[in-house]
C-alpha cells in the first residue's frame, strides 16, 4: 500500500514541512503532533515516509530523537539539509515600524537577537514557529509579528516584512528521511551508513571497537552516546560513517566493530546531501 504522503512533526509551514517540500516535492506532506506520531503514521501506512530532524548546526542534536530511531522499526533512506532562513511575518497592512512584539519558538527567538534589538522588538515565546504564524494570523494585530519560515507566511496569509534576519547565515538543520523498507542500493558517489551499537563489558572496549575505522581509513562523521532505559550503566552509541557497507574498508571496519560489541543494528544506508560536501569545502 502506498499513500504518496510524507509525515513530519509540527504545523503546516514548519521547517520540517519545508524539508518535505524540498526533498520530496511530489509527495503530500502530512503534519503530525509529535515525533512518535510521525513514526506511527509510517508504521500504520498512513504515510510512506517520515521526515525527522536530528541535528542543527547551531543548537546540536534534537532532544530524544536518537532514542526513537532504533525502536522505530523504520530505516533511513536519505538525508536532507535545510538552511534555516527566518522571516518576520505580519498581517496584511502592518509595517516594520508597527511591530512591537515577535512570536516564535524559543530556539528561533534566540537566533534573531541582533535584528530584534535593532528594531526594538520584544520576544514572545510561542509553541512552535508555524504555530506562532498561525496565531499571529488569527489575532489580526499589526503590532504582533511571527518569526518563521517564508512558507508559513504563504500558508497563513501573512506578509514578509523582512527576510533572512537570522544572526548566523550558515544555520542548517539536518533531517533524516525514513521508510518501512530499507534501501541498501548505491545512489551516488558519496554514501553514508548509520548504525547503533553497544560495546561488550571489557576494558577499553570502545577504544578497540573504534580502532577498525582508523586502521581501515573510514571517516566517522558522528559518534554520540546516550543512556538506555534510564540506567547509567547501559550506554548505546549512534554513529554515522562515510561509505557503503559493501566497500572493502567499511566491511572490514564493521567486522572488527562486531567483535567488540554486544549488539549492532544498521539504521540505514543513503546518499549524502549535496550541501554536506559544499559545507565541507567552505
Amino acid at each position: 500500500m502506498t499513500t504518496n504522503r510524507i509525515a513530519f512533526q509540527g504545523e503546516s509551514g514548519a521547517y520540517s514541512h519545508e524539508a518535505c517540500r524540498n526533498a520530496r516535492p511530489e509527495m503530500e506532506p502530512l503534519p503530525c503532533a509529535t515525533f512518535e506520531d510521525v513514526i506511527e503514521a509510517v508504521r500504520s501506512e498512513k504515510a510512506d515516509l517520515a521526515m525527522l530532524p536530528v541535528e542543527n548546526s547551531t543548537y546540536g542534536r534534537v532532544a530524544d530523537i536518537h532514542h526513537l530511531l532504533p525502536e522505530s522499526g523504520l530505516h533511513i533512506i536519505d538525508e536532507a539539509f535545510v538552511r534555516v532562513h527566518i522571516s518576520l511575518l505580519a498581517v496584511p497592512g502592518a509595517t516594520l515600524a508597527d511591530v512591537r512584539q515577535a512570536m516564535s519558538h524559543t530556539v528561533l527567538l534566540g537566533q534573531c537577537r541582533g535584528f530584534m534589538r535593532k528594531h526594538d522588538i520584544r520576544a514572545v515565546t510561542g509553541a512552535d514557529t508555524a504555530g506562532s504564524a498561525k496565531e499571529v494570523a488569527s489575532r489580526g494585530d499589526t503590532s504582533l509579528a511571527a518569526l518563521a519560515a517564508p512558507l508559513a507566511g504563504e500558508i497563513y496569509g501573512l506578509n514578509r516584512l523582512a527576510d533572512q534576519i537570522e544572526d548566523r547565515q550558515n544555520n542548517t538543520t539536518r533531517f533524516l528521511i525514513m521508510s518501512r523498507q530499507p534501501d541498501f542500493s548505491r545512489r551516488g558517489d558519496q554514501m553514508l551508513t548509520s548504525f547503533v551499537f553497544r560495546v561488550r563489558n571489557i576494558p577499553a572496549a570502545l577504544y578497540k571497537a573504534m580502532g577498525g575505522f582508523a586502521t581501515n581509513g573510514v571517516n566517522m562523521t558522528k559518534l554520540e552516546s546516550y543512556m538506555v532505559d534510564g540506567v547509567f550503566t547501559a550506554t548505546q552509541f549512534y554513529a554515522d560513517i562515510e561509505g557503503h557497507p559493501e566497500d572493502p574498508a567499511v566491511k572490514l571496519a564493521l567486522e572488527e566493530l562486531r567483535y567488540f560489541t554486544s549488539s549492532l543494528d544498521l539504521l540505514g544506508v543513503y546518499p549524502a546531501d549535496p550541501l554536506r560536501e559544499a559545507q565541507r569545502q567552505g
